[in-house]
C-alpha cells in the first residue's frame, strides 16, 4: 500500500504497521524511557503543549533598532507622556484664563505733543468745517467771503485758515505753512504713519491747497493777479472801524465786512503759493488727477511771479504792518526748486541754481540773519533742498559748482547753529536767540530744530557720519541733540518749567491770545465791541486751543501770561507748521530716518541711458 509522502517519494505502509492506536498506547512501555526522560526546550515545550507562561519579566525590550533596558524604557514612555499631559495643563490654563494685553511701549514726547501741534490747524480751519473737525467750541464761520463781486476771476473765498489770534487769512505765511507741512510729509511720512497721522497731516494740507486754488484762476495758463489777504486789521489812526483786530468776536458770530486784498505785482506770495502746491502735489502723487492739478496752479503762479516783479507788501499795503516781505529772490529759488521736483522740468533746476538768483537773495553775503528760515526768508531751506539734490543724485555739470556751494553754506548754517559757535546767543535757559532777542522767537526756534534734524537725517541717508565746521569734524549726533534741547526747552525744559504748547504737560499757558478760544460757546452773540470783556479779563480762556504753540518767552526766559499781549501768548499757522515738521523729525525711531526717492518720483535719471551695444560683426 502506497500514500504520498509530503517531502517527496513514495510512501510504503505496511500492513504490519496499521495497528490501532489503542495497540500502540498498550506498547508505550517498551519505548525508551531515557528518551522520554529528556527535559524538552521551550521551542519543544511550545510545539507540544502551546505557548507556556513566564516565570518573569525581560530586563530588556526590543525596539526593532536598538535594545533598551526595560527600566529605562518604561520611564522615559512614563516621562514622555506626563510632559505632554503638563504641556496640555499649562495650555488650557492660558487659554481659560482672562488675558492682560500689555500695551505698547509708551509714546515719547515728540509724538505726544505732535498729535496735539497738529490739533492747532483743526482750530484755526475757516468756512464750512467737516463734521470729524474734533474742535467742539469751533463751527462753520465767514462762509460770505469773497462771494457777491461780480466779473471777478474768483467766485468764492470761503475756506483756509485763520492767521492766528484773530480771523484774517494772510495768503503769505500760509503759502509757506503748507510747504511746510507738505515737506514733512514727503520726508516723514513713515513716521506720521507710525504716529497714526498721515491721513490727518494730508487732510490739513489738502484744506489748504483746495483753498489756494480758489484765489487766482487756477483752470488759466497765464494769469495778471491773485488775492493776497481776506479780512483786515489796520487800527492805525485811531480808527474804530470794525475789522479783524478792532472786534474782538468769535469768528462764527463776525458781521462786519471782510474785504478782498488782491495784487498784481506780488513776486513773493505767487513764488511762495507754487511753492505750497507743487510741494503738495508730491504729496498727493498717487491721485493723478489731483496732483496734476495743483502743478498746473504752481506752473502758473510761478509764471505770473516771474512776469510780472514785485514785492506785495510795497506800496503801503495792510500787509507792510504784519508781514512785510523783504525780497522775493529766496521765494524764486525756493518756488523753482519745488516746481523742478513736482515737474523734473530741468528749466526749473536752471532758474532755481543761477549764480545770480543767489546772490540777490542774499546767499553769498550773510548778515545777521542769515541761515534763519521763516515765513518771510526761505534762503536756509531752499539751500538744504537743493544740497539733498547733490547728495543723492549729484547731477553734475552745469549744476555742480552752486549745488557744491549750497551744500558749503548749508555746512555753515548748521556750524552756526551749535553753542561752541558764537553767531548767536543764548538764553541763560538755553534757547538760541534766531532773532537776537526780538520778540516772538519760537517761530524761528522750531525751523532751525526742523533743518538741523533733516540735514542730519540726509547725511545718515547719504552713510556719512557728519560734517566738517572748519577744521573739526562733528558727528550728525550734534545736531541732533542741538534739536532736541531746543524742542525740549519749548515743552517745558526751561527755567519755568513751562510748556509753550498749549494742552501740552500740566503747566501751560491759558490767557491764549485767541478770540475764539477766549470766549465762551454759551449760546450768546457777542457784537463786535462786546467781547472786549473777554479779552481783557484775567479769568483763564474757556476753551483750550489745543496745540497751539505762543510766541514765546522774551530773551531772558521770562513770559508773561497775559491775554493782550500778542508778543508772549499769540500762536500762529507758521509757527505750528514749523513745529509740527521739528516734532515729526525728532519722533519715534531714529533708524526709521527719511524717505529718500519719493521727493524724486518725477525727476527724470540724471544722465541718458548708455546706447545698446552694436550688432555682431558679420563677414
Amino acid at each position: 500500500m502506497y500514500g504520498r509522502d509530503p517531502w517527496g517519494g513514495p510512501l510504503e505502509i505496511n500492513a504490519a504497521d496499521s495497528a490501532t492506536d489503542d495497540d500502540r498506547s498498550r506498547n508505550l512501555n517498551d519505548l525508551d524511557r531515557a528518551a522520554l526522560s529528556r527535559p524538552l526546550d521551550e521551542t519543544q515545550q511550545s510545539w507540544l503543549l502551546g505557548p507556556a507562561e513566564q516565570k518573569k519579566k525581560k530586563k530588556y525590550v526590543d525596539l526593532g533598532c536598538i535594545i533598551v533596558s526595560r527600566k529605562i524604557f518604561v520611564w522615559t514612555v512614563g516621562s514622555i507622556v506626563a510632559a505632554g499631559l503638563l504641556v496640555g495643563l499649562i495650555t488650557l490654563i492660558v487659554k481659560t484664563v482672562p488675558r492682560h494685553h500689555h500695551s505698547h511701549a509708551p509714546a515719547d514726547n515728540y509724538t505726544l505733543a505732535l498729535h496735539k501741534a497738529l490739533m492747532f490747524f483743526n482750530g484755526q480751519r475757516s468756512g464750512k468745517l467737516p463734521k470729524h473737525n474734533n474742535v467742539s467750541w469751533r463751527g462753520s464761520s465767514c462762509l460770505s467771503d469773497g462771494k457777491g463781486k461780480q466779473g471777478s476771476f474768483y467766485k468764492d473765498l470761503v475756506g483756509g485758515y485763520y492767521d492766528a489770534g484773530d480771523a484774517i487769512k494772510f495768503h503769505f505765511p500760509a503759502s509757506f505753512s503748507m510747504t511746510m507741512l507738505s515737506w514733512s510729509v514727503i520726508e516723514y511720512s513713515a513716521k506720521y504713519e507710525a504716529a497714526g497721522e498721515l491721513n490727518h497731516v494730508k487732510e490739513l494740507i489738502k484744506w489748504g491747497a483746495d483753498y489756494f486754488l480758489k484765489t487766482f484762476n487756477s483752470s488759466a495758463d497765464t494769469i495778471d493777479r491773485i488775492v493776497a489777504q481776506v479780512g483786515s486789521g489796520d487800527t492805525s489812526g485811531g480808527s474804530t472801524t470794525p475789522n479783524d483786530h478792532y472786534c474782538w468776536m468769535r469768528p462764527e458770530d463776525i458781521d462786519y465786512d471782510r474785504p478782498v486784498t488782491e495784487c498784481s505785482t506780488c513776486s513773493d506770495l505767487a513764488a511762495e503759493m507754487a511753492a505750497a502746491l507743487a510741494s503738495a502735489s508730491i504729496v498727493f502723487k498717487d491721485n493723478k488727477a489731483y496732483s496734476q492739478k495743483l502743478v498746473h496752479g504752481a506752473k502758473t503762479l510761478f509764471k505770473f511771479a516771474r512776469d510780472q516783479r514785485g514785492r506785495y507788501s510795497a506800496g503801503g499795503s495792510e500787509a507792510a504792518i504784519f508781514y512785510n516781505s523783504t525780497s522775493y529772490w529766496d521765494e524764486f529759488i525756493w518756488g523753482g526748486a519745488w516746481l523742478y521736483y513736482a515737474t523734473g522740468n530741468n528749466s526749473y533746476l536752471q532758474l532755481a541754481t543761477m549764480p545770480g538768483l543767489a546772490k540777490h537773495a542774499g546767499a553769498f553775503w550773510g548778515g545777521p540773519d542769515y541761515g534763519v528760515l521763516s515765513w518771510d526768508n526761505k534762503l536756509a531751506g531752499a539751500q538744504l533742498l537743493l544740497s539733498r539734490l547733490r547728495l543723492f543724485l549729484s547731477p553734475g555739470y552745469p549744476y555742480e559748482e552752486i549745488l557744491r556751494t549750497f551744500h558749503n553754506q548749508t555746512s555753515i548754517i548748521m556750524c552756526s547753529y551749535l553753542p561752541i559757535f558764537t553767531k548767536f546767543n543764548r538764553t541763560k535757559g538755553g534757547l538760541i536767540e534766531l532773532n537776537h532777542g526780538r520778540p516772538q522767537p519760537l517761530q524761528y526756534v522750531v525751523n532751525a530744530a526742523f533743518l538741523a534734524t533733516l540735514f542730519s537725517d540726509y547725511l545718515e541717508a547719504a552713510d556719512t557720519p557728519g560734517w566738517y565746521c572748519g577744521p573739526n569734524f562733528y558727528s550728525t549726533d550734534v545736531l541732533r541733540d542741538f534739536a532736541k534741547t531746543q524742542i525740549d526747552y519749548i515743552l517745558g525744559k526751561n527755567p519755568r518749567k513751562m510748556s509753550y504748547i498749549v494742552g501740552f504737560g500740566n503747566h501751560y499757558p491759558k490767557h491764549l491770545h485767541h478770540r475764539g478760544a477766549s470766549i465762551p460757546k454759551n449760546k450768546i452773540r457777542y457784537n463786535c465791541k462786546g467781547g472786549w470783556k473777554w479779552r481783557d479779563t484775567s479769568k483763564p480762556n474757556p476753551n483750550t486751543l489745543v496745540g497751539a504753540m505762543v510766541a514765546g518767552p522774551d530773551r531772558h526766559d521770562g513770559f508773561h501770561d497775559v491775554r493782550t499781549n500778542y508778543n508772549y501768548t499769540e500762536p500762529t499757522i507758521a509757527g505750528n507748521a514749523g513745529l509740527v515738521a521739528a516734532l515729526v523729525a525728532l519722533s519715534g525711531d531714529k533708524t526709521t530716518g527719511i524717505d529718500k526717492n519719493t521727493i524724486f518720483s518725477a525727476v527724470p535719471p540724471m544722465f541718458p541711458t548708455p546706447p545698446p551695444p552694436p550688432a555682431p560683426w558679420k563677414p
